[in-house]
């Protein structure tokens, strides 16, 4: 199990976290053995669970350059060859003198009528740049390009609600053509009928786009992870809304209904891993070799949760 957003270096998550007991999360750490640690940086292009998953994968990460949306593909049943994938979301962004914050997504409201009206207008021009555009989710479409195959991009969930870093846009030698297109975007977003109507509906505008997800896979890449893979969605809506209390209730239902499941299986030599992902690293504990060391997991009876997840 991988839980991303396990722990954010926010003060006020730490706090949230600090009044949380999680008693099976608690249990099940005593059982296991501290197998890897993944050490990263806050203002890294992918984040820890990102990385970790690529891993999971077979696939040796890259900052930036994780193929998730050709791995969603592959998994779809599609046809993700080696060809370069990548995600779009619609986005709004709040411009200021010197500065750009991103919105986060949901606050758009945008449904799947709209969403497709926007990408009937914008798909002339990313094909212009070799691109095409197929409509997911109202906030997610699949585009395919030689553009992306080598074009590092900021995980969605690294820039929701943030100020947007220079090192966060597309850069290098694939990103011209891309951050042509989203200036172009931006022109055309702004004097849209469908952006005026939705302000006048009391809606945001949609106002640009993000680029994530980015990269090709191998030749050959098996469409499947390893066995038992399952990634919690439980606490990122939380973290990006900044809701801390909805965060630790998150954690106590997580605690409450897959602790007892984990804490079973390791009980009966099921192998278990568990991965906690914060905003900047991630740590993976094992039981596959706890029955040798488990003498050393004493050290866990006076840590807690939080000690534990403290780096993260």
């Amino acid at each position: 199990m991988i839980v991303p957003f396990a722990h954010c270096r926010a003060e006020p998550c730490r706090e949230a976290l600090r009044g949380l007991a999680l008693p099976n999360v608690r249990k099940l750490l005593r059982r296991l053995v501290l197998e890897a640690t993944d050490e990263g940086d806050p203002h890294s292009l992918s984040l820890p669970h990102e990385r970790v998953l690529a891993r999971a994968h077979g696939l040796q990460p890259v900052d930036g350059l994780i193929p998730l949306a050709a791995l969603q593909v592959l998994q779809s049943g599609g046809e993700a060859g080696t060809e370069g994938w990548a995600w779009i979301t619609p986005a709004h962004w709040r411009v200021g003198q010197d500065h750009i914050d991103m919105g986060h997504p949901q606050a758009l409201q945008l449904d799947g009528d709209d969403s497709q009206a926007l990408l009937a207008a914008m798909q002339p021009y990313f094909a212009e740049d070799g691109i095409t555009l197929a409509y997911e989710a109202p906030l997610r479409w699949l585009a395919r390009g030689d553009a992306f195959r080598n074009l590092p991009s900021a995980s969605l969930d690294r820039v929701i609600g943030q100020r947007i870093a220079n090192a966060w846009m597309p850069s290098g030698p694939a990103a011209g053509p891309l951050r042509r297109l989203q200036q172009e975007m931006q022109m055309l977003l702004y004097t849209l009928p469908l952006n005026d109507e939705r302000e006048r509906g009391g809606l945001l505008p949609v106002n640009s786009f993000w680029i994530s997800g980015t990269g090709a896979l191998p030749p050959g890449h098996p469409p499947r992870p390893a066995n038992g893979l399952q990634v919690t969605p439980y606490l990122r809506d939380a973290a990006l809304h900044d809701d801390w209390h909805a965060w630790a209730e998150a954690w106590r239902q997580l605690d409450a209904r897959d602790g007892p499941r984990l804490l079973a299986e390791a009980e009966h030599g099921t192998p278990v891993r568990l991965t906690l992902c914060g905003d900047a690293s991630a740590r993976t504990w094992s039981s596959v070799a706890a029955g040798r060391w488990h003498r050393m997991a004493g050290w866990f009876g006076s840590t807690t949760v939080a000690d534990l997840m403290e780096g993260l």
